[in-house]
């Protein structure tokens, strides 16, 4: 065993002896920071298919440049972490999260969807860097046995950013009034041209914020000392020397982690397609209300969230994490399916209840999915594991694609009646597995 300090002790599999309680709660804190960026997206979309007439495919692109920014940098923020630190390869990501909000104002300025998507796509760069880091490094500052455990009570901290980012879209940047379609309905070119450029002002407000708080969070982080949590082994020169290469060979032939990638692929994208449509299907479903009223539904959605994470560890504590996650992978079908078939209002209601199912799904499957690898292949797989969030670039695309195909945005919700399906079966198969 390695000594970090008089007390806390890292064991040679990287875990720690014991948790650092305020390196726990300050990396922890991380996590609202993309829940924000993610939410942020959600508001983004219904603004920018007003504003620049888009269509439900179309608008869905700003969650493909979004996710397929974390699909890129992925790997790469592994090999950061592999040569330095957990804690380099977070600063690094603080720093393109800064610079990706900062983006928003030329973005402003040029008015073209192209470069707002260049902008979240930016910030994406940062928040590849900060998941792939925090991730596994949640799992890692404490014992092993309670490594599912943390990342759960890290992941808990994740709906009071979204909620957060979600409160700040409503108020700084969908206003008062008629809904943007229909005050829009009436404008000359000129006035259009004119109201256009004033609504994307509005997005600029949320990420002048987020700059200051990410700005505090990287100095905190600067000056708070982390200790390594690498793995240490006898040979150490050899297990330094992994590769890339021989780390894929043997990924590949690890079934355990091929179905985690699949489930990881899937829940991650019917999440982010539920919440990306949940405020288009109510404006759709009542066309009396407006973007801010919408947006309230999100807050209650990720209140639920918020909520489903603490029934789910108080549940997980006491059955086996595969039946409670069955269970939930059922209930999410029927109420996927009672949102795509019944023609009324509390079709919406319905899409804020899967929420509460939701919440331990992520943690649950990159934990487990990551303790079946070797530990000296773990930056990689974490990497890889957070690679799988790729799935948030397709599968709302896909719902886009069937909303315009059918002309019915309430029937392309059955999309992620089919992910939630083989994410309850990949659950039932393990716990058969357990048995």
């Amino acid at each position: 065993m390695g000594i970090n300090d008089t007390k806390l002790l890292q064991c040679d599999d990287g875990y720690l002896n014991k948790t650092p309680i305020f390196q726990f709660i300050l990396l922890s804190c991380l996590f609202p920071l993309w829940g924000a960026a993610a939410s942020l997206n959600d508001i983004l979309i219904t603004q920018f298919k007003s504003v620049f007439v888009l269509s439900d495919f179309a608008s869905a692109l700003v969650q493909s440049a979004f996710y397929g920014g974390y699909f890129l940098i992925s790997i790469p923020a592994s090999m950061v972490i592999k040569k330095t630190t957990y804690k380099t390869a977070i600063l690094c990501g603080l720093i393109f999260y800064i610079v990706g909000c900062s983006l928003f104002f030329p973005a402003s300025t040029m008015a073209t969807y192209t470069m707002f998507l260049f902008a979240v796509f930016s910030i994406a760069i940062g928040l590849g860097f900060l998941e792939t880091a925090s991730n596994t490094y949640s799992t890692m500052l404490g014992p092993r046995r309670y490594a599912t455990l943390r990342l759960n009570i890290s992941q808990t901290f994740y709906p009071i950013g979204a909620a957060a980012g979600i409160l700040l879209g409503k108020y700084l940047i969908f206003q008062n009034g008629a809904s943007l379609t229909t005050q829009m309905a009436g404008l000359s070119a000129d006035q259009l041209h004119l109201f256009k450029l004033q609504m994307l002002q509005h997005t600029l407000e949320p990420y002048r914020i987020m700059i200051f708080i990410l700005l505090a969070v990287f100095v905190l982080f600067l000056f708070t000392k982390y200790p390594k949590c690498k793995t240490v082994e006898k040979n150490d020169s050899i297990n330094n020397n992994v590769g890339i290469i021989e780390t894929l060979k043997y990924l590949v032939k690890n079934s355990k982690f091929k179905k985690g990638i699949a489930a990881q692929f899937l829940y991650v994208g019917m999440q982010v397609a539920v919440w990306s449509f949940t405020i288009r299907l109510a404006l759709v479903l009542d066309k009396s209300i407006n973007e801010r009223m919408a947006a309230d539904f999100m807050v209650i959605s990720y209140a639920c969230f918020f909520a489903g994470k603490f029934i789910a560890n108080f549940l997980i504590a006491k059955f086996s994490a595969n039946k409670v996650l069955l269970a939930y992978s059922v209930i999410g079908c029927l109420l996927i399916l009672y949102v795509s078939f019944i023609p009324s209002f509390t079709a919406v209601y319905a899409a804020v209840a899967i929420s509460i199912l939701m919440g331990p799904c992520w943690a649950t499957i990159y934990a487990e999915t990551l303790d079946s690898v070797e530990k000296k292949y773990t930056e990689t797989a974490g990497a890889i594991l957070v690679m799988s969030i790729i799935g948030a670039a397709c599968v709302p695309a896909v719902q886009g694609l069937v909303s315009d195909i059918t002309g019915s945005m309430q029937f392309s919700f059955i999309v992620n009646f089919f992910c939630f399906a083989y994410v309850g079966y990949y659950f039932y198969k393990k716990m058969h597995n357990e048995a």
